[in-house]
């Protein structure tokens, strides 16, 4: 007996040792610029603090997105689905009648299956057959069946797609899984992306041109050139025996200064009221309003500034399991425009040490390894912008090592892109983003809203690229967080209640300059060293409102005792986080005077551009509704 308790305690510590150990493998080193995080004697890593320790969490996701892909495999019936041994809930199902609409969508049967011991078939044989073979696929012997996941509660989860041949038994065909979508538009071709259930060649053509994947991959980004400017062109994507066709425009030449529309918006995580407001992460009914009233605009590329998902989590797959659900949302409308996407602060993906105990409190940072890991990387593998940014905050003056990559990537996080005579900056107001508030003074992190040293330097070289680029006349700045925040983040974005001290803190040593002075360093930039800045664009507060931005704007604390900037001319900050997210009332600020428009509908705003004037229309999308327009310039 005693020797089987001895045998039992000898296998659980060595189990503890196990998991320890493969856990800080996982982390890899401990980047440098992180304080106080070390690994104890059984390997596991943890935060020394004179509050006591906080240990690494190990973390098992609610969901991922391969779990609820459900594995597809064929049989003589149909197709069967396989979410694990203990999930339960339902599964809804239908063809997907490509050809019969611009924006192919699912049209479900009228039953759904019960998911019971993590199992489901979907017997296309006997229920999708005689009048409810929409596709044809009987006389094909091919078709794809779009599938929505849900669990027990009724809660949204996951919308697949998978494509299969023959007429019983049946295979699982190659699938494209999300996508195509157009991307990094020119004014001579485009970038066309997509996933596909397996590893292949595929290839794209467009103008009687065969552009194709140089090896095989699942992952597809396809660059089409040599097309001509301003010239709407059909698309064929060829993927293993099937393909897709669809159409974009390309864009005019750089400064021809004709007429077009392009939109803005942020904050489309997990709505209130159930249903499609909360699939799984985001809100799909309001973005497809959204993306469907962009469509109808005809609008020439949109741009979606952060907090597209719930996010907050500890988990890659989960993470990607929400990124999935946001871009099915724009899917069936991102066949024909580009959505241009940035990252807010709950795009964060974090590495959680909590202390002992119920009542123990946490401390969040940056994911790592940061090459494959942050919150950035993640980002960057689940969607497809320019490669024109900075590299990261490494040789910095406060980087800690000169010759090691010490800081997360920016690399299609922070971009610029030009179309006719628009430039549009996209900046990462949530890099290198702890969670954890005061706590990075004892983990070392970023504050949120914080631009950091080299994003600002990269940011003051671009303003000065399109400054001497005389085809650009209108230059817009798009982040997440507000420079003057108006209703649910007065307590932090770059005002922090009036409060200079929230700044970013590396391997223990706080920055020289506060989140106040930052924002008036890019006041500076914007305002007296750009004749061309037009706008702000920001979100983070779920609403809509514009704020007039000049010298005689109250901007600082009572009593700051630092040096004020002037401002020499006008520009305003538009917000719209007003993309399904849960609302904020405005709230009493220093510039509430300055600030109009304030509204918590939901909200899209529309920038309608020709020569060298701008005008905006913001709609409520839901309704169809104009909520107000002005003219910008």
């Amino acid at each position: 007996m005693y020797f089987c308790l001895l045998m039992k305690k000898i296998l659980f510590a060595a189990l503890l040792l196990f998991t320890a150990s493969s856990l800080l493998k996982a982390q890899g080193t401990v980047p440098h610029v992180y304080s106080n995080i070390y690994a104890d004697g059984k390997g596991r890593l943890n935060i020394k603090d004179s509050t006591g320790n906080y240990y690494l969490q190990t973390n098992t996701p609610r969901y991922t997105l391969e779990q609820l892909k459900g594995n597809p495999k064929a049989d003589d019936k149909g197709i069967s689905f396989y979410f694990g041994e203990d999930f339960k809930g339902l599964l809804y199902y239908g063809f997907i009648p490509y050809g019969d609409s611009k924006h192919p969508m699912p049209v479900y049967f009228k039953n759904a299956i019960k998911i019971e011991g993590g199992r489901a078939l979907i017997n296309i044989k006997e229920k999708l057959s005689g009048k409810y073979d929409m596709i044809g696929w009987e006389q094909s012997g091919k078709g794809t069946i779009g599938y929505r996941v849900l669990n027990t509660e009724g809660e949204i989860l996951y919308d697949g797609k998978v494509s299969f041949s023959g007429k019983g038994p049946f295979k699982v065909a190659t699938t494209i899984t999300e996508g195509p979508f157009v991307n990094i538009l020119t004014d001579n071709g485009a970038t066309i992306s997509f996933e596909t259930n397996e590893a292949i060649i595929a290839n794209v053509v467009a103008d009687g041109k065969t552009f194709a994947d140089k090896k095989a991959t699942q992952h597809h980004e396809i660059v089409l050139k040599g097309l001509k400017p301003a010239t709407t062109y059909s698309y064929t994507v060829n993927f293993g025996s099937d393909k897709q066709t669809y159409t974009f425009t390309t864009a005019p030449k750089k400064g021809t200064r004709g007429y077009f529309v392009f939109s803005y918006g942020s904050d489309s995580r997990n709505g209130n009221g159930g249903g499609e407001r909360s699939v799984y992460g985001a809100n799909f009914y309001i973005m497809k309003k959204i993306m469907a009233l962009n469509k109808h605009k005809n609008v020439a590329f949109s741009q979606f500034s952060g907090d597209l998902i719930d996010g907050y989590l500890q988990d890659k797959g989960e993470m990607n399991l929400q990124y999935a659900n946001w871009k099915r949302a724009v899917e069936p409308f991102a066949h024909y425009f580009p959505v241009y996407i940035s990252m807010g602060n709950h795009e964060a993906l974090s590495s959680v040490f909590k202390q002992e105990g119920a009542k123990g409190e946490s401390i969040e940072v940056d994911k790592f390894p940061f090459e494959t890991e942050s919150a950035e990387a993640v980002f960057a593998n689940n969607f497809v912008n320019p490669s024109n940014g900075p590299a990261s905050e490494d040789g910095a003056t406060y980087d800690p090592d000169f010759k090691t990559k010490d800081f997360p990537p920016y690399d299609e996080n922070v971009f610029y892109y030009t179309y006719d005579n628009v430039g549009m900056i996209v900046l990462n107001s949530n890099y290198w983003y702890s969670p954890s508030g005061n706590k990075v003074g004892i983990s070392s992190g970023n504050r949120h809203a914080y631009i950091m040293d080299k994003q600002l330097e990269w940011v003051e070289n671009t303003l000065k690229v399109l400054e001497q680029d005389s085809s650009i006349d209108h230059v817009f700045l798009t982040l997440h967080t507000p420079f003057f925040p108006n209703g649910g983040h007065v307590s932090d974005d770059m005002w922090y209640g009036g409060d200079n001290s929230p700044r970013p803190v590396i391997k223990g040593v706080p920055v020289q300059k506060g989140i106040i002075e930052r924002r008036d360093q890019l006041l500076d930039l914007l305002v007296n060293k750009s004749t061309k800045t037009v706008a702000i664009l920001t979100g983070d507060e779920h609403n809509y409102c514009k704020t007039e931005i000049n010298n005689t704007t109250p901007r600082y604390p009572d009593g700051w005792a630092l040096p004020k900037i002037g401002l020499s001319r006008t520009i305003y900050q538009i917000n719209n986080g007003a993309a399904g997210a849960p609302y904020y009332a405005q709230e009493e600020t220093p510039w509430s005077a300055k600030t109009s428009g304030f509204t918590t509908q939901n909200a899209i705003v529309y920038f309608h551009v020709e020569g060298k004037t701008v005008s905006v229309e913001v709609v409520n999308p839901d309704t169809l509704e104009e909520i107000e327009s002005f003219d910008l310039k």
